[in-house]
């Protein structure tokens, strides 16, 4: 099985430190083998023009046909014609960093209940099991 994700012009990547953490942004230059230039588009994930190391990206499987230090507008209409936001939100990993957040977002009574319901959940299942195996 060979590597198919590559730091390249037009990559989708997500941010995975600092203030942008868990969004979305798009390759647009390499400046060396440690950094690269990515942006949001602004307008629709919320990242900036800004240089970042590529110890704080995770590349994603999304490419978009662009150019070098491609202009904003030429970013959005990139990501509109791949319909990247619908993609992404199909992908098994973008649903679980929804749930991760969700349930990091829940508050003591949210936790209580969300215990309540796993143990409901196992006796049903360990019912479940007892009556197949009889």
């Amino acid at each position: 099985m060979s590597f198919t994700r590559f730091v390249e012009v037009g990559r989708i990547c997500l941010v995975n430190y600092g203030p942008e953490e868990g969004k979305l942004a798009t390759i647009i230059e390499i400046v060396d083998q440690n950094k690269c230039v990515i942006e949001g588009p602004a307008e629709v994930t919320g990242v900036e023009r800004q240089m970042i190391p590529y110890s704080r990206i995770h590349l994603t499987d999304f490419k978009v046909d662009l150019y070098r230090n491609a202009k904003t507008k030429d970013i959005k209409k990139a990501w509109k014609e791949g319909d990247i936001l619908a993609k992404w939100e199909k992908k098994y990993w973008a649903k679980k960093l929804a749930s991760k957040s969700k349930r990091a977002a829940l508050s003591d009574f949210g936790r209580f209940k969300v215990m309540v319901a796993r143990k409901k959940k196992s006796e049903i299942l360990a019912k479940a099991v007892k009556k197949l195996e009889a």
